[in-house]
Order: structure tokens, then sequence, then C-alpha cells
């Protein structure tokens, strides 16, 4: 009876490390709320949003460096781009919506509303790439200066979940359109903006604003003003950021709440080899030790422990 007991919280611990490692990884692929939605087997609809900000990039001069590199090069320094990338953003209200090649898609004041705080949050994680850009080293090319184009545009967006078999969340809307060609039509290291974008943004009077100058012709849309956002207005108290690094787990828990169940025997280590080998799901900070379930594994955790009880 001993052993089965020990045997039963043994499973049960790894159990729901396995869970948390799987939800992890589905949480990374689309957003909490719409991953909840589809485990539960429910109909995710398309959703209207009034006001969001959308961001691209892509790597001036990709092609070139491509050219000069290995396949197993290039997708080494994207992946360490992309990390870097990843890193950054972790401290802003945007959501990564998808990398594809050498370009980089961002979004706020979606799938979460945040009023008229997404332009904010867009334009700061903008400057925050753009700075970490003119840090970042590629591997198999010392000395070589990596730059960025960015473009931001705010604007109406619809958002929803397209595909059965690798469902992804997709946006649509002419504010993506127009989005990418701010940033096809942008400058490196500099954040390119439409004039709606300057309007919502000008109104917080922190940033250094500067007019391209005269129309440009986009594609699509016509001649449009534009313009550049080059850093912080000095003197000028920048706004308060929805989250912060120290707080970004906090503002992450939405979903279901997580409740503790009874601790693994003493002496139990979950098993080291089952992990991964680059450690990106482990060294989460939602997993530890100590197991944790959903309300969806309670059926499977009462069944485990009403075999342990007749067991004892």
């Amino acid at each position: 009876a001993a052993n089965l007991e020990i045997k039963v919280d043994e499973r049960t611990a790894e159990l729901q490390i396995e869970k948390q490692k799987a939800d992890q990884l589905l949480y990374r692929m689309l957003p909490r709320a719409v991953a909840e939605k589809l485990k539960q087997g429910k109909v995710v609809n398309a959703e209207l949003f009034e006001s969001v900000t959308v961001y691209f990039s892509d790597v001036v001069s990709f092609t070139n460096l491509c050219s000069d590199s290995t396949p197993m090069q290039v997708v080494a320094f994207l992946d360490d781009m992309y990390t870097m990338f990843d890193s950054i953003i972790e401290s802003y209200d945007v959501y990564k919506v998808e990398t594809i090649g050498d370009a980089y898609m961002l979004v706020s004041g979606l799938p979460d509303r945040n009023e008229d705080r997404h332009v904010i949050e867009i334009t700061e994680a903008a400057l925050a790439l753009i700075e970490g850009t003119g840090k970042f080293h590629v591997r198999h090319k010392p000395g070589y200066k990596m730059q960025i184009r960015v473009g931001i545009h705010s604007g109406p967006c619809c958002s929803g979940v397209v595909g059965k078999l690798m469902p992804r969340y997709c946006l649509f809307g002419d504010t993506i359109n127009t989005a990418s060609r701010m940033e096809s039509n942008g400058q490196a290291m500099k954040v390119h903006m439409s004039e709606t974008t300057h309007d919502l943004l000008q109104k917080f009077d922190c940033y250094n604003l500067t007019e391209r100058g005269g129309t440009i012709e986009v594609k699509g849309k016509g001649a449009m003003k534009t313009y550049f956002c080059e850093g912080y207005t000095e003197g000028n108290p920048r706004p308060q950021l929805i989250k912060s690094p120290l707080s970004q787990l906090s503002s992450s828990t939405k979903g279901p709440s997580l409740q503790s169940v009874r601790p693994p025997p003493k002496g139990y280590r979950p098993l080291a080899s089952k992990m991964s080998p680059n450690g990106s799901i482990e060294s989460s900070p939602v997993l530890s030790s100590r197991p944790v379930i959903t309300t969806a594994s309670e059926p499977l955790l009462n069944k485990l422990n009403s075999l342990q009880d007749s067991a004892v």
C-alpha cells in the first residue's frame, strides 16, 4: 500500500508537470483566452477591435546577408535575433502575432483591450527593439552592424482563429496593410508611422516626432503624410506602461485559476531527462517542484486520490 501511494503521487506530479509544459507551449502559440476556448471545444468567433496599433519590422539588406551566409548560419542568426526581440517585448503590453523570414509582427490593443494605451506600448517596444538591435552581434559575421526598418499604424482590426489542423490566430483589415506599408517605406533604425498614429501619440507630449516632409506614395493608399519617432523629448515625463519587468508575471495570469494539490512524497524529484535540452519551457516561473493543476484536470486527480485512499 505504501509503494502504491508513492507511485500514485509520483505519477500525479509527473502528469501535472507535463500538462503545465503542454499548456505553456500552447499559450505561446495562441492567446491564453483563445487557447482555453479551443481546449474546451468551444467555437472562437471573429472579433472586431475598434482601435489597435500594429508593428512591422524587417532586417535591412537581409537578402545580401543571406547571400553571404550558409542556410545554417541564417537559421542561427534569426534564432538569436528573435530570442533577443522576444525577451525585450516581455516588458510591454504587446502580442507577438508571427514571424515570417526576417519580418516581425506585433500588435497592442488585442486580444486584451487597453483603451488608448496601445499606441504607447507599441512605440515604446519599437524604440526598445531598435536600441537592442544596435547592440546585437551577428555570430558568424563579427563587426556586422545589423539594422531594422520599423513601421507602425493605428486603426480598427478584426481577429480570429483560422484553420482546424494547425489553428492560427490571424489579424485582418486595412490597418494591417497600412502598417506593413509604413515598414516597407521606412528608413533604417527609425520608427515610421502614419498620421493617425502620430495624432494619437502626440497628445502624450513626450516623444520626438518629426514630419517626413511632404507626402509619399504608398501602394494601395495613394499619397500619405507620415512621421518618424526618433526618441523622447527632454524634460517631459514618459507615460506609465501597463507592464514592467517586475510585474509581467502577475499580469499574465489570466485564465483558469491554479490551485495546489498535495505535494509529492518526500525525496521525489521530477525526471530531468524528460525536459527539453534548451530549457525554454521548463525555465518558466509557472513551473515548480510543487505540482499545480487546472480545473480541467480535477476529475483525473480525484480518481487518483480515490485510488490512493482505497489502497491505504
